[in-house]
């Protein structure tokens, strides 16, 4: 894709997207609109099997919603199109890896984006934040992820203060994987994204769907519903040709070929 704010490459089984929207790659509804079809057909693809979500330039990520088109009249409860805002943190059935690549300020909606990727890698120069109380408004989606993500009395901070953290304190805490030198980044992110594609892919929907869906449960309900295959990825696992090969490759003491099947 050339002339949209969202620019796509396909590497075998591996989709970089990258938010190109200059000056800040702010997010407006045609632009999450977009996002969501993006990611709709990664979801949807067979022959995808991991995403990377990253920002254009050296300076910013993504600072969420663009408050000038929310000065112009949108809303911001409007439609954001398929899977809200950013087309991740709604979309439904997402059962592969996203790594977002955080290669600037990353903050209010954007750190929200970040919060729904799987895996979070960042630049040095990399910074985070959620300012939405300072425009009297909300984090919605942070205030829900956040406290379960890093410890509730500093997740309480960034969200009522709106606090900048640096990508050497994020890591402290455990809300991103890694830090890297800028030059690195992505180099890191495609290493990353090329050994999960070579993963098993029914095992991954398997863990991203437990995880999911057991973040509202009780343990135990949670247990019973993985032991008894009532969740559908689980079910497809275990009567997947995947599943023997697994089997097969370790006692055979080879690399499996998985194939999604």
């Amino acid at each position: 894709m050339t002339d949209t704010p969202i620019k796509t490459h396909r590497r075998g089984a591996v989709l970089e997207v990258t938010l190109d929207r200059p000056k800040a790659n702010a997010i407006d509804f045609a632009t999450s609109r977009i996002m969501g079809e993006v990611f709709t057909d990664f979801r949807d693809d067979p022959d995808l099997r991991v995403a990377i979500l990253t920002g254009a330039g050296e300076k910013f990520f993504c600072p969420g919603w663009d408050l000038k088109a929310a000065a112009g009249g949108e809303a911001v409860d409007g439609d954001y199109g398929k899977g809200g805002f950013g087309g991740l943190q709604e979309l439904r059935g997402l059962n592969k890896p996203v790594i977002a690549a955080i290669n600037g300020i990353c903050c209010g909606g954007g750190l929200e984006l970040a919060l729904s990727a799987d895996i979070i890698l960042a630049a040095e120069h990399a910074s985070f934040a959620l300012p939405e109380i300072r425009s009297g408004t909300v984090a919605d989606a942070a205030s829900i992820k956040l406290p379960k993500r890093i410890p509730y009395h500093i997740a309480m901070e960034l969200l009522l203060t709106g606090r900048w953290m640096d990508a050497a304190e994020a890591a402290h805490w455990g809300l991103i994987n890694r830090v890297l030198p800028a030059d690195d980044l992505m180099e890191a992110a495609r290493v990353m994204a090329d050994e999960l594609a070579a993963g098993p892919p029914l095992v991954f929907a398997a863990i991203k769907e437990i995880v999911r869906e057991a973040e509202a449960m009780r343990f135990q309900d949670a247990m019973n519903k993985v032991t008894k295959s009532q969740f559908e990825t689980v079910e497809r696992l275990y009567r997947s040709e995947d599943q023997k090969e697994g089997a097969r490759a370790f006692a055979e003491k080879r690399d499996p070929i998985w194939k999604g099947k």
